[in-house]
């Protein structure tokens, strides 16, 4: 059976969607008559294509956020966990979801499981919604036996990396629209406001302050050119995305990324906190560790590193131990290989690692905080700097005229 999403009408002419279990469109629609509603569209949640690969339809949760990834992690991790078979806990899971993408995303997952595939094989079919670490660490805990326990610890990790981001985004939110109204109250300024001042002051026929010049030049140029302005900055947004697409640019600035000051503290930890939640989960798990370290070096966002990791997984493929491995990368915090260290010695990797994970994560939200912290009394004195600078631009005219008096 294949999961269907139907929008149909019912005997009040109100439209109702949903998602149902069929064989076929035609069972669907017969499905729909039988309840009283008219059907007026029916597609599938993931059709076919080459070798024989499902991918979804447009609409249908193409890609799971982070908060509904959580919601269903936690909640099949619950039901699994109270002894359900697999299926039945997936159809409770779509059942409660509140989003019709998510409900026919999981009803898709389950479609494929209910033909025999495995859980992970199942989840690989939305390679968007759940990436390579959730897919290695469900399979994990399907071939040990241990699936609850398993999603039990998925559920907590990506409830954790929900939060760090979430709080992270949060801290940034003020500062950005700090900036934002600091430009448009400036840019309202210079368009609306200071031409009627400066038709004003040319009426004086006096010679005027250099600031008041620069003043009247700045507004003619936004009156006329703001438009430039707008499509250059788009222009070189596009630019440096495009740039950065390009392998050997992007790899030469991640590497300079951990040359510069601040970025390089902020790329340290925060790669040292993916990389060592993701390995910990994994090891937790049952993961061999060579192929946990080479899935934990794809969650690290920088692909500098990336290739490091690589090589480090290589040396401890080859018989080095993890710490030494990691002390060839050269770019982690001293703290995270005493600490794997440690975890060999005591047999305790797994809880080691989500020490020092959840350490790294602390540390960058502080750096970050304190960054943000910083940024709001300088976005105020800039922008009260800039209208001080048009006051006393406009200011200075009449005060002259004044002396003269």
């Amino acid at each position: 059976m294949a999961a269907f999403e139907y929008t149909a009408l019912d005997a009040g002419g109100r439209r109702r969607k949903g998602v149902l279990e069929a064989d076929s469109l035609r069972q669907v629609r017969q499905l729909l008559r039988d309840q009283g509603l008219a059907p007026l569209s029916v597609n599938a949640a993931v059709k076919s294509r080459r070798g024989g690969r499902q991918t979804p339809m447009f609409g249908f949760g193409q890609r799971l956020k982070g908060l509904d990834r959580v919601l269903v992690t936690r909640q099949l991790a619950t039901l699994v966990g109270a002894g359900l078979p697999l299926d039945e806990a997936l159809d409770a899971v779509a059942q409660q979801a509140e989003k019709q993408p998510v409900r026919a995303l999981v009803m898709a997952v389950r479609s494929r499981v209910l033909e025999g595939q495995s859980l992970a094989a199942s989840l690989g079919e939305f390679p968007a919604s759940f990436n390579t670490l959730y897919r290695s660490t469900v399979a994990a805990g399907e071939q040990s036996g241990f699936l609850d326990r398993v999603l039990e610890n998925l559920a907590d990790y990506t409830e954790r990396q929900f939060e760090a981001w979430r709080n992270v985004e949060m801290a940034l939110l003020y500062p950005v629209v700090l900036f934002f109204v600091a430009l448009l109250i400036v840019g309202a300024l210079m368009v609306f406001v200071v031409p009627d001042m400066i038709r004003v002051l040319d009426n004086m026929g006096r010679e005027l302050p250099w600031t008041t010049r620069l003043l009247i030049g700045a507004s003619a140029w936004t009156q006329q050119w703001w438009w430039a302005l707008l499509l250059g900055c788009g222009a070189v947004v596009l630019a440096v995305q495009r740039l950065l697409r390009r392998p050997l640019l992007r790899l030469a600035w991640d590497r300079q990324k951990l040359s510069l000051p601040l970025l390089r503290r902020i790329t340290r930890a925060a790669s040292a906190a993916r990389y060592a939640n993701t390995l910990s989960i994994l090891n937790g798990s049952g993961v061999p560790l060579v192929e946990a370290m080479g899935i934990a070096s794809e969650v690290v966002s920088n692909t500098w590193l990336q290739s490091r990791l690589r090589e480090a997984a290589q040396r401890v493929s080859e018989g080095v131990s993890l710490r030494a491995g990691l002390e060839g990368v050269g770019h982690f915090p001293p703290m995270l290989l005493h600490m794997v260290a440690s975890g060999e010695a005591s047999g305790e990797l797994d809880a080691m690692l989500d020490k020092v994970a959840r350490h790294q994560q602390a540390e960058v939200e502080r750096v970050v905080t304190t960054l943000v912290a910083l940024f709001q009394p300088l976005m105020l004195l800039l922008m009260g700097g800039m209208v001080m600078f048009i006051v006393i631009a406009i200011l200075m005219p009449i005060l002259n005229m004044n002396q003269l008096v």
